[in-house]
């Protein structure tokens, strides 16, 4: 199970590099060691099923994941970035008596009704791992409780089993040609479930990662110059905050094998600009907490820009109207996806489980998308954001990737305003690159010079200063939409 290759690189081969974090440099053998000691902690902390994490990437939050695993815990992540209010939902809904965490963070839970772990105070904890035995839980038993970052209300917790992670590690590290000779480059937070499946793969090649507790610009190239990672994981505002930087060079990415997006949607000009600049592509993925993070992705070994790449192996997809009945070919519909890594369900929720997953066994995704003849699948938008202007559908992410071409638009979000005449017009709200200030009629007059039909040009658009987001950096479409009511 997932924490058996932690073990097995620490005995066969102690001295292998593990971790790079802000502390230091870390063996396998120290990380196991580590982690079957906050194990025997652990048991003796709580006897609940749930733990919780609130930890920033490193080797402190690595060895905690596995070492609540050995003491037979379900590891729930928990997001820092959230609010109060979130976080306590997420402690009361999985019922948590215990968090694992560092003095940063304890002001957050001050007032709660909680045991918390210092990790700080037990860091140097070790057990001897020669001859311990390992636990052996099920494949359908719950390893993580993973909440969701609560774009469209509080977080759902969606729970992940052990099949679940050990099929899309498996089936991910095959589908990119992954080796051991890699060094993984961990700038998404452990709290997300891109950053989990990084740290797993990585563990389960018995490569080393490099962590940052925080990502910033400058800290994230300084790691690449000095670590020289091959595999580097990312969010697009991540890249884009690298593509503003000044003095960042081709040569910093030289040796880089994969630089891979997930996440959110690639903007088009993000991933030419990149490409321009620095020579190499931005591999483009697509996954959901509810798929263990990536279910498709672009690789080395076969990419379509534009897309976000083939399905992993042992994975299929469905596109469905909004009645359950398969579209034509060609046709964008609801994509519905099947495979070993889609989770259980989602935790005290029995109603939306029942809703989200059939009976055969498919994940409804809520995203639209089609696929092509050769296997690439490209997603069109989110099922619930679709605007239709007198009957016509209109995917907002084809007049955002228009918009965003214009020299001096940073960022575009388009949604849907009610209107009596058309059910609906198309409104979008931009946020200008810095020193810049375009005029609505300039941008209009943009999308229509760009081929965009009539009725698909923006009735409204409203230039902001910034977007409203999640703490995962997604713009909140409902904020905007809030505000057009």
């Amino acid at each position: 199970m997932v924490f058996e290759s932690l073990f097995s690189h620490s005995q066969q081969q102690p001295d292998r590099l593990a971790v790079i974090d802000e502390q230091g440099r870390h063996s396998y053998q120290k990380v196991a060691a580590l982690a079957s000691g906050l194990a025997a902690h652990f048991s003796s902390q709580t006897q609940r099923s749930h733990i919780g994490l609130l930890l920033p990437p490193g080797l402190g939050s690595v060895a905690s994941f596995y070492g609540a695993l050995l003491a037979g815990k379900t590891v729930v992540p928990i997001n820092y970035l959230l609010g109060d209010r979130e976080i306590s939902h997420i402690i009361t809904d999985s019922g948590i008596d215990t968090i694992v965490t560092i003095p940063f963070f304890i002001g957050r839970l001050s007032g709660m009704p909680i045991n918390l772990v210092d990790l700080t105070k037990i860091n140097q904890l070790s057990s001897d791992t020669a001859g311990s035995p390992l636990p052996h839980p099920s494949p359908a038993d719950i390893a993580v409780l993973l909440y969701t970052s609560g774009t469209s209300g509080l977080p759902k917790g969606v729970l992940l089993t052990y099949n679940n992670l050990e099929s899309v590690v498996s089936a991910a590290i095959q589908h990119a040609g992954l080796q051991p000779t890699h060094t993984f480059l961990g700038i998404i937070p452990l709290f997300h479930s891109f950053g989990i499946t990084t740290m797993l793969g990585a563990v389960r090649l018995g490569a080393p990662t490099v962590y940052l507790a925080r990502f910033s610009p400058v800290a994230t190239l300084n790691a690449i110059r000095e670590h020289r990672p091959s595999l580097i994981f990312g969010i697009p505002s991540m890249y884009n905050a690298l593509l503003r930087m000044k003095d960042i060079k081709p040569e910093d990415f030289s040796g880089v094998y994969a630089t891979v997006s997930g996440g959110e949607p690639l903007p088009a000009t993000l991933r030419e600009a990149f490409l321009q600049r620095f020579g190499i592509p931005l591999y483009e993925g697509y996954g959901l907490t509810e798929t263990c993070a990536v279910i498709a992705m672009n690789t080395p070994l076969a990419s379509k820009p534009g897309t976000v790449g083939k399905l992993l192996p042992g994975t299929e997809a469905r596109f469905m109207d909004d009645v359950g009945v398969p579209v034509a070919q060609g046709e964008a519909g609801e994509i519905w996806l099947r495979g070993p890594m889609i989770m259980k369900g989602y935790h005290n929720l029995p109603a939306e489980t029942a809703a989200s997953l059939t009976a055969d066994g498919f994940f409804k995704t809520g995203d639209l998308g089609t696929i092509d003849s050769d296997g690439f699948l490209r997603i069109s938008g989110r099922k619930k954001d679709l605007i239709i202007v007198s009957g016509e559908k209109v995917y907002p992410r084809e007049i955002e990737e228009v918009l965003a071409r214009h020299p001096a638009v940073g960022e575009v979000a388009v949604l849907g305003k009610k209107d009596a005449g058309r059910g609906e017009v198309v409104v979008a709200f931009v946020m200008p690159r810095e020193g810049s200030a375009p005029s609505v009629e300039e941008l209009r007059g943009f999308a229509r010079n760009e081929g965009l039909a009539q009725w698909k040009i923006p009735r409204d658009i409203f230039i902001v200063p910034d977007l409203p987001r999640s703490p995962t950096g997604k713009v909140l479409r409902r904020e905007l939409a809030k505000q057009l009511a």
